[in-house]
Protein backbone atom coordinates (compact mmCIF):
# COMPACT_ATOMS: atom_id res chain seq x y z
CA UNK A 1 0.00 0.00 0.00
CA UNK A 2 1.13 2.83 -0.73
CA UNK A 3 1.68 6.55 1.13
CA UNK A 4 -0.50 8.29 -0.68
CA UNK A 5 -3.42 5.11 -0.13
CA UNK A 6 -2.17 4.78 3.85
CA UNK A 7 -2.73 8.86 4.26
CA UNK A 8 -6.34 8.76 2.27
CA UNK A 9 -7.54 5.84 4.59
CA UNK A 10 -6.26 7.60 7.78
CA UNK A 11 -8.21 10.72 6.81
CA UNK A 12 -11.28 8.94 6.32
CA UNK A 13 -11.07 6.92 9.15
CA UNK A 14 -10.64 10.17 10.99
CA UNK A 15 -13.55 11.67 9.12
CA UNK A 16 -15.39 8.74 9.76
CA UNK A 17 -14.75 9.20 13.81
CA UNK A 18 -15.55 12.65 13.65
CA UNK A 19 -18.78 11.95 11.83
CA UNK A 20 -19.57 9.40 14.88
CA UNK A 21 -19.07 11.68 17.57
CA UNK A 22 -20.95 13.90 15.90
CA UNK A 23 -24.02 11.60 15.58
CA UNK A 24 -23.70 10.61 18.69
CA UNK A 25 -23.93 14.19 20.20
CA UNK A 26 -27.31 14.79 18.22
CA UNK A 27 -28.14 11.96 19.32
CA UNK A 28 -28.21 12.81 23.20
CA UNK A 29 -30.16 12.22 25.04
CA UNK A 30 -31.90 9.01 23.45
CA UNK A 31 -33.45 8.25 26.90
CA UNK A 32 -34.86 9.18 30.10
CA UNK A 33 -31.93 11.37 32.46
CA UNK A 34 -31.27 10.59 35.93
CA UNK A 35 -29.98 12.91 38.40
CA UNK A 36 -29.08 11.24 41.67
CA UNK A 37 -30.03 12.77 44.71
CA UNK A 38 -27.87 10.89 48.22
CA UNK A 39 -30.21 12.29 50.45
CA UNK A 40 -33.60 11.61 51.28
CA UNK A 41 -36.83 13.24 49.41
CA UNK A 42 -38.11 16.68 50.85
CA UNK A 43 -35.14 18.52 51.84
CA UNK A 44 -32.87 21.27 49.91
CA UNK A 45 -31.04 19.01 47.32
CA UNK A 46 -34.09 17.51 46.69
CA UNK A 47 -35.65 20.87 46.53
CA UNK A 48 -32.84 21.99 43.81
CA UNK A 49 -32.81 18.88 41.84
CA UNK A 50 -36.36 18.62 41.27
CA UNK A 51 -36.21 22.19 40.13
CA UNK A 52 -33.88 21.39 38.12
CA UNK A 53 -35.57 18.89 36.63
CA UNK A 54 -38.62 19.94 35.08
CA UNK A 55 -36.24 22.64 33.42
CA UNK A 56 -33.98 20.27 31.80
CA UNK A 57 -36.62 18.10 31.14
CA UNK A 58 -37.93 20.56 28.16
CA UNK A 59 -34.60 21.72 27.35
CA UNK A 60 -33.26 17.97 26.71
CA UNK A 61 -37.09 16.78 25.26
CA UNK A 62 -36.62 13.45 27.16
CA UNK A 63 -37.76 13.18 31.24
CA UNK A 64 -35.48 13.96 33.75
CA UNK A 65 -35.76 11.24 36.86
CA UNK A 66 -34.75 12.75 40.21
CA UNK A 67 -34.16 9.33 42.08
CA UNK A 68 -33.44 9.41 45.93
CA UNK A 69 -30.28 7.14 47.46
CA UNK A 70 -29.78 8.05 50.98
CA UNK A 71 -26.91 6.64 53.38
CA UNK A 72 -23.58 6.79 54.89
CA UNK A 73 -23.16 10.52 54.46
CA UNK A 74 -24.17 10.67 50.60
CA UNK A 75 -21.55 8.34 50.36
CA UNK A 76 -23.92 5.39 49.10
CA UNK A 77 -25.70 8.07 46.60
CA UNK A 78 -22.24 8.76 45.09
CA UNK A 79 -20.56 5.63 44.74
CA UNK A 80 -23.94 4.77 42.31
CA UNK A 81 -23.21 7.24 40.13
CA UNK A 82 -19.22 6.53 40.22
CA UNK A 83 -19.71 3.60 39.48
CA UNK A 84 -22.64 3.98 36.79
CA UNK A 85 -21.69 3.99 32.84
CA UNK A 86 -20.12 7.19 31.62
CA UNK A 87 -22.23 8.24 28.91
CA UNK A 88 -24.28 11.31 30.40
CA UNK A 89 -27.66 9.26 31.63
CA UNK A 90 -26.94 9.36 35.14
CA UNK A 91 -25.79 13.17 37.00
CA UNK A 92 -24.90 13.44 40.52
CA UNK A 93 -26.27 16.47 42.38
CA UNK A 94 -23.48 16.93 44.75
CA UNK A 95 -23.17 19.15 47.83
CA UNK A 96 -20.94 20.40 50.97
CA UNK A 97 -20.80 16.94 51.86
CA UNK A 98 -18.66 16.05 48.91
CA UNK A 99 -16.08 18.16 49.73
CA UNK A 100 -15.92 17.17 53.70
CA UNK A 101 -16.21 12.61 52.94
CA UNK A 102 -12.54 12.32 51.49
CA UNK A 103 -11.35 13.32 55.07
CA UNK A 104 -13.93 12.00 57.08
CA UNK A 105 -13.73 8.50 55.42
CA UNK A 106 -10.35 7.50 54.28
CA UNK A 107 -11.50 4.47 52.50
CA UNK A 108 -14.42 5.91 50.40
CA UNK A 109 -15.11 2.84 47.88
CA UNK A 110 -14.59 5.60 45.05
CA UNK A 111 -11.37 7.72 43.97
CA UNK A 112 -13.56 11.26 44.62
CA UNK A 113 -11.02 13.32 42.77
CA UNK A 114 -10.57 10.99 40.17
CA UNK A 115 -14.00 9.29 40.03
CA UNK A 116 -16.25 12.43 38.43
CA UNK A 117 -16.15 14.75 35.95
CA UNK A 118 -17.49 18.32 36.88
CA UNK A 119 -20.25 19.76 35.27
CA UNK A 120 -21.28 22.81 37.01
CA UNK A 121 -21.45 24.98 40.17
CA UNK A 122 -25.25 26.03 40.54
CA UNK A 123 -24.85 28.05 42.86
CA UNK A 124 -24.05 28.67 46.83
CA UNK A 125 -26.20 29.97 49.80
CA UNK A 126 -26.01 30.24 53.27
CA UNK A 127 -27.49 27.61 55.95
CA UNK A 128 -29.94 29.11 58.54
CA UNK A 129 -29.82 28.81 61.99
CA UNK A 130 -33.66 28.04 62.91
CA UNK A 131 -35.38 27.02 66.52
CA UNK A 132 -39.24 26.76 67.05
CA UNK A 133 -41.18 29.72 67.54
CA UNK A 134 -41.70 29.27 71.22
CA UNK A 135 -38.22 28.81 72.01
CA UNK A 136 -36.23 30.71 74.22
CA UNK A 137 -33.67 31.55 72.13
CA UNK A 138 -34.01 34.58 70.17
CA UNK A 139 -30.19 35.66 69.31
CA UNK A 140 -26.88 34.05 68.94
CA UNK A 141 -25.78 35.72 71.89
CA UNK A 142 -28.89 34.07 73.50
CA UNK A 143 -27.56 30.43 72.69
CA UNK A 144 -23.93 31.24 73.58
CA UNK A 145 -25.06 32.09 76.99
CA UNK A 146 -26.65 29.36 77.68
CA UNK A 147 -24.38 27.00 76.33
CA UNK A 148 -21.40 28.30 78.66
CA UNK A 149 -23.82 28.00 81.32
CA UNK A 150 -24.78 24.30 80.64
CA UNK A 151 -22.28 22.89 78.57
CA UNK A 152 -23.55 19.91 76.11
CA UNK A 153 -27.16 20.75 76.87
CA UNK A 154 -28.35 22.39 74.07
CA UNK A 155 -28.91 20.11 71.00
CA UNK A 156 -28.65 20.68 67.35
CA UNK A 157 -29.90 18.37 64.65
CA UNK A 158 -28.30 17.76 61.28
CA UNK A 159 -29.43 15.54 58.14
CA UNK A 160 -25.95 13.34 58.58
CA UNK A 161 -22.84 13.13 60.22
CA UNK A 162 -20.27 15.80 57.95
CA UNK A 163 -23.25 17.44 56.19
CA UNK A 164 -23.42 21.17 56.02
CA UNK A 165 -25.66 21.40 59.12
CA UNK A 166 -23.49 19.38 61.41
CA UNK A 167 -20.20 20.94 60.56
CA UNK A 168 -21.63 24.71 60.73
CA UNK A 169 -22.76 23.51 64.32
CA UNK A 170 -18.90 22.19 65.01
CA UNK A 171 -17.69 25.28 63.09
CA UNK A 172 -19.93 27.35 66.02
CA UNK A 173 -18.87 26.01 69.32
CA UNK A 174 -15.28 25.53 68.01
CA UNK A 175 -15.19 29.76 67.71
CA UNK A 176 -17.53 30.36 70.19
CA UNK A 177 -15.82 28.26 72.59
CA UNK A 178 -18.98 26.59 73.90
CA UNK A 179 -20.18 22.75 74.03
CA UNK A 180 -23.24 21.43 72.24
CA UNK A 181 -24.44 18.49 71.25
CA UNK A 182 -25.19 17.19 67.96
CA UNK A 183 -28.32 14.52 67.17
CA UNK A 184 -27.69 13.37 63.45
CA UNK A 185 -30.83 12.31 61.45
CA UNK A 186 -31.34 10.96 57.96
CA UNK A 187 -32.87 13.62 56.57
CA UNK A 188 -34.06 17.18 56.69
CA UNK A 189 -37.58 16.07 57.28
CA UNK A 190 -37.07 13.80 60.18
CA UNK A 191 -34.72 16.78 61.80
CA UNK A 192 -37.52 19.39 61.48
CA UNK A 193 -40.24 16.55 63.30
CA UNK A 194 -38.14 16.29 66.18
CA UNK A 195 -37.00 20.12 66.48
CA UNK A 196 -41.18 20.92 66.45
CA UNK A 197 -41.76 18.23 68.56
CA UNK A 198 -39.21 19.26 71.50
CA UNK A 199 -36.66 16.60 71.06
CA UNK A 200 -34.05 18.74 69.97
CA UNK A 201 -33.53 22.55 70.03
CA UNK A 202 -32.27 24.09 66.75
CA UNK A 203 -30.90 23.27 63.42
CA UNK A 204 -28.05 24.40 61.01
CA UNK A 205 -30.52 23.77 58.16
CA UNK A 206 -29.71 24.40 54.94
CA UNK A 207 -31.75 27.56 53.09
CA UNK A 208 -33.95 25.51 50.63
CA UNK A 209 -34.45 23.08 52.97
CA UNK A 210 -35.55 25.36 55.94
CA UNK A 211 -37.83 28.24 54.08
CA UNK A 212 -40.97 26.80 53.74
CA UNK A 213 -41.08 26.33 57.62
CA UNK A 214 -40.07 29.46 58.08
CA UNK A 215 -42.41 30.82 55.30
CA UNK A 216 -45.75 28.74 57.58
CA UNK A 217 -44.09 30.06 60.59
CA UNK A 218 -43.62 26.55 62.13
CA UNK A 219 -39.50 27.62 62.38
CA UNK A 220 -37.76 30.82 63.32
CA UNK A 221 -34.22 32.27 62.13
CA UNK A 222 -32.04 33.23 64.57
CA UNK A 223 -29.14 33.83 62.06
CA UNK A 224 -27.69 32.83 58.49
CA UNK A 225 -24.62 31.12 58.47
CA UNK A 226 -23.16 33.71 55.49
CA UNK A 227 -20.02 35.90 56.00
CA UNK A 228 -22.47 38.52 55.71
CA UNK A 229 -26.48 38.97 56.06
CA UNK A 230 -28.86 36.97 53.28
CA UNK A 231 -30.31 39.31 50.47
CA UNK A 232 -33.28 36.44 50.95
CA UNK A 233 -33.10 37.02 54.90
CA UNK A 234 -32.14 41.08 55.44
CA UNK A 235 -33.62 40.87 58.72
CA UNK A 236 -31.93 38.03 59.84
CA UNK A 237 -27.80 38.92 61.70
CA UNK A 238 -25.15 36.66 60.08
CA UNK A 239 -23.53 34.45 62.82
CA UNK A 240 -20.41 36.14 62.06
CA UNK A 241 -22.01 39.71 63.32
CA UNK A 242 -21.85 37.52 67.09
CA UNK A 243 -19.10 35.41 66.58
CA UNK A 244 -15.93 36.76 64.45
CA UNK A 245 -14.66 34.52 61.46
CA UNK A 246 -17.85 32.36 61.17
CA UNK A 247 -18.48 31.19 57.61
CA UNK A 248 -20.44 28.06 56.33
CA UNK A 249 -21.71 28.06 52.68
CA UNK A 250 -23.99 25.29 50.75
CA UNK A 251 -23.36 24.47 47.48
CA UNK A 252 -25.10 22.36 44.77
CA UNK A 253 -22.91 20.85 41.76
CA UNK A 254 -23.52 18.27 39.25
CA UNK A 255 -20.78 15.70 38.02
CA UNK A 256 -20.60 12.98 35.73
CA UNK A 257 -19.09 9.62 36.10
CA UNK A 258 -15.00 9.89 35.16
CA UNK A 259 -14.94 9.52 30.90
CA UNK A 260 -18.47 10.71 29.87
CA UNK A 261 -17.73 12.41 26.57
CA UNK A 262 -16.48 15.99 26.46
CA UNK A 263 -19.35 17.03 24.18
CA UNK A 264 -21.85 15.31 26.38
CA UNK A 265 -20.23 17.32 29.36
CA UNK A 266 -20.71 20.57 27.12
CA UNK A 267 -24.09 20.01 26.28
CA UNK A 268 -25.07 19.48 29.99
CA UNK A 269 -23.56 22.19 31.09
CA UNK A 270 -24.99 24.35 28.65
CA UNK A 271 -28.68 23.00 29.35
CA UNK A 272 -27.86 23.30 33.24
CA UNK A 273 -26.97 26.85 33.08
CA UNK A 274 -29.49 27.91 30.74
CA UNK A 275 -32.19 26.33 33.24
CA UNK A 276 -30.55 27.77 36.39
CA UNK A 277 -30.53 31.18 34.93
CA UNK A 278 -34.19 31.34 33.88
CA UNK A 279 -36.79 33.52 35.83
CA UNK A 280 -38.74 30.00 36.92
CA UNK A 281 -35.61 28.45 38.73
CA UNK A 282 -33.96 32.12 39.93
CA UNK A 283 -38.09 32.48 41.30
CA UNK A 284 -37.74 29.03 43.26
CA UNK A 285 -34.48 29.02 44.73
CA UNK A 286 -33.48 32.75 45.38
CA UNK A 287 -35.53 33.39 47.82
CA UNK A 288 -34.15 30.40 49.72
CA UNK A 289 -30.78 31.92 49.49
CA UNK A 290 -29.35 30.46 46.89
CA UNK A 291 -27.04 32.75 44.52
CA UNK A 292 -26.67 31.42 41.21
CA UNK A 293 -23.39 30.74 40.07
CA UNK A 294 -23.71 28.27 37.09
CA UNK A 295 -19.78 28.22 37.31
CA UNK A 296 -18.32 26.12 34.44
CA UNK A 297 -16.78 22.55 35.18
CA UNK A 298 -13.33 24.39 36.06
CA UNK A 299 -14.85 27.09 38.38
CA UNK A 300 -16.90 23.70 40.56
CA UNK A 301 -13.33 21.56 40.40
CA UNK A 302 -11.29 24.36 41.40
CA UNK A 303 -14.13 25.15 44.21
CA UNK A 304 -13.96 21.87 45.73
CA UNK A 305 -11.15 20.99 45.95
CA UNK A 306 -10.41 24.58 47.86
CA UNK A 307 -13.72 23.16 50.40
CA UNK A 308 -12.26 19.65 50.94
CA UNK A 309 -8.81 20.99 52.04
CA UNK A 310 -10.82 24.12 54.42
CA UNK A 311 -12.81 21.44 55.89
CA UNK A 312 -10.33 18.88 56.44
CA UNK A 313 -8.79 21.07 59.17
CA UNK A 314 -11.94 21.01 60.79
CA UNK A 315 -12.91 17.44 60.50
CA UNK A 316 -9.77 16.89 61.71
CA UNK A 317 -9.41 19.36 64.58
CA UNK A 318 -12.66 18.02 66.20
CA UNK A 319 -12.35 14.42 65.49
CA UNK A 320 -15.10 13.81 63.94
CA UNK A 321 -16.54 10.22 62.41
CA UNK A 322 -18.88 9.06 60.03
CA UNK A 323 -21.91 7.81 61.71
Amino acid sequence: MTKRMHRALAQLLAAFAIAIAATALAAYPEKPVKLVVPFTPGGGTDIIARTLATGMAKELGQPVVVENKPGGGTVIGTDAVAKSAADGYTLLVATFAHAVNPSMQPHLPYAWDKAFAPVILIGRGPNVLVVRPDSKYRTINDIISDAKANPGKITYASFGNGTSAHLAGEMFTNLAHVQMTHVPYRGMGAAVTDILGGQVDMIFGTAAGVAGYLASGQLRAIAVTSPQRSPSLPNVPAVAESVPGYAVESWYGIYVPAGTPPDVVSKLYAVVAKVAKTDEFRKRVEPEGLIITAGGPAELDKFVHAEEARWRKVVKENNIRPE
